[in-house]
């Protein structure tokens, strides 16, 4: 069973939005108090997502026609009141179609996370069709105890279609602001009228990720996070005269990149940690997130990336 948000006249717009959610605390649980979403975008909200004892609001993200047609823009509010836990995900990735007349496709994600509540935006990957452009803007308002979890990433695009980083534009940028101040602003820009082509920048990796984790209830996510990442970048950035010795004489072996690179850093003063990723395969960043996100269950009833 699942709720579909109204469309137009449903009582819920806001200027300029194609969708909003607003979650509070009803009866001391986290409850939609108001939803909309218009074409073409698509709100879905199951009523049983994760187990009965936890106290989450799952958020599924739609576009009609399975992807992000040229020229689309897609505007989503959402509002996750104290105390509340909301997760925002998709069903499948999202399919940026071919761009028609240099038209650009746009998703903008604007949310406000109160004192105490938790957000975790976890969605499957952006995969960009060729000639594709596409941007995409989130901006995350909180509150200094606020706990938050972003999952930003995108694949090289169809392979079974021989097509590997051959969109013409793709940007994304994430804030993080406490009140006017910034905490975080981070960007990704891939254009292909720079040079070397993006393909050829990527050496090989065919997914580019980006996890940002921050607030008090998931300190020990983000502990356990920058051990594992650590004990598993070591074994490649050994001195050479370590890896020489390991390796078989005369075998032919030699180092080469490791088909998933990871690398941890803090910001804040000390409020979270950022996670960027490089990979050959896409499961693979599937595994990993399945692994390092698995103590989100305890908050969201369900562990992300394992339906």
């Amino acid at each position: 069973m699942f709720i579909t948000c109204g469309g137009e006249g449903s009582g819920g717009e806001r200027m300029g939005e194609t969708g909003f959610a607003a979650v509070e605390k009803i009866d001391g649980k986290s409850t939609v108090t108001r939803c909309f979403s218009k074409y073409p975008l698509k709100l879905i909200i199951p009523k049983k997502a994760g187990s009965s004892t936890s106290d989450a609001v799952w958020i599924f993200s739609l576009s009609y026609g399975g992807g992000i047609v040229s020229g689309d823009r897609l505007v989503l509010g959402l509002s996750v009141g104290d105390g509340c836990t909301v997760a925002l995900t998709t069903q499948a990735s999202t399919k940026v179609y071919k761009s028609v007349g240099s038209k650009c496709s746009e998703q903008i994600l604007e949310a406000k996370v109160g004192s105490n509540a938790l957000l975790a935006v976890i969605p499957d990957p952006v995969t960009c069709f060729s000639t594709a452009i596409y941007s995409q803007k989130q901006i995350f308002r909180v509150s200094s105890d606020s706990n938050l979890v972003i999952v930003d990433w995108i694949t090289s695009g169809r392979h079974e279609s021989g097509e590997k980083w051959d969109f013409d534009f793709y940007k994304s940028n994430n804030s993080i602001f406490i009140g006017n101040e910034p905490l975080l602003v981070d960007s990704v820009l891939l254009d292909q009228k720079s040079s070397p082509t993006v393909a050829e920048r990527m050496k090989g990796y065919q997914v580019v990720a980006m996890i940002i984790i921050m607030g008090t209830k998931l300190k020990h996510i983000q502990d356990q996070l920058q051990i594992e990442i650590q004990q598993m970048m070591e074994v490649y950035f050994r001195p050479t005269t370590v890896r020489k010795r390991e390796m078989i004489p005369d075998s032919g072996n030699h180092p080469s990149s490791p088909p998933i690179f990871a690398s941890c850093s803090a910001f804040g003063p000390k409020v979270g940690v950022v996670v960027r990723i490089l990979s050959t395969r896409t499961e693979a960043v599937y595994d990993f997130l399945r692994h390092h996100l698995r103590g989100l269950e305890q908050f969201l009833g369900a562990p992300p990336y394992c339906r």
